[in-house]
């Protein structure tokens, strides 16, 4: 059952923008996030929720969309995500470890999401200065990451990585999206 949630939960980028997420999911999904591990039990991590369309269009501009896929500026108009949880890091609270944290927290709100019949993309490519000026954010709280969100507009398919050991993603002539991913046996040692 986890072995399934974790393979659906993949880096969507495109989705049925008019499906709505609702600001009491997006709650939930946080709440996921506020019951995982934290390093030293601080607990350095804050939420901005978004599922309101004026707020979503304050945050779309300043994130970066799939490095790898050169010509592509990212989802257009109609097939941008319904919700953002961005994930920020309460500078009063002195954690040794935020990215862990910030990481472990990020993967229980998507596989949440999953689970919901949603996806969404861990964005790390964030004009993190201009979104914190367009928020208004303190300067108590730093930009982690941004995590997109909505109903999955696209497929995305799990490759074994081929012989030239290429990690690229790449989209077909469908817009199928490819993850070549190395095998089991290639990441054991011993």
């Amino acid at each position: 059952m986890l072995k399934e949630l974790v393979s659906k939960s993949r880096s969507y980028r495109r989705f049925y923008q008019d499906v709505a997420i609702e600001l009491e999911t997006l709650r939930e999904l946080v709440d996921l996030a506020r019951l995982t591990a934290s390093a030293a039990n601080l607990q350095p991590l804050k939420y901005i929720l978004s599922c309101d369309s004026q707020k979503n269009a304050l945050i779309f501009p300043h994130l970066g969309w799939a490095g790898y896929l050169k010509d592509w500026p990212g989802p257009v108009e109609g097939e941008r995500p319904s919700a953002y949880i961005v994930i920020l890091k309460d500078n009063d609270i002195k954690s040794p470890l935020p990215d862990y944290d910030c990481g472990i927290a990020a993967q229980n709100i998507l596989l949440g999401a999953t689970e919901k019949g949603f996806g969404g993309c861990m964005i790390y490519s964030v004009q993190r200065e201009k979104l914190q000026e367009a928020f208004k954010i303190p300067t108590r709280y730093e930009i982690r990451l941004v995590l997109a969100l909505g109903k999955p507009k696209e497929t995305v398919k799990i490759e074994p990585l081929g012989p030239d050991g290429d990690i690229k993603y790449w989209r077909d002539s469908e817009a199928v999206h490819h993850v070549p991913k190395r095998a089991l046996k290639d990441i054991i040692i011993g």
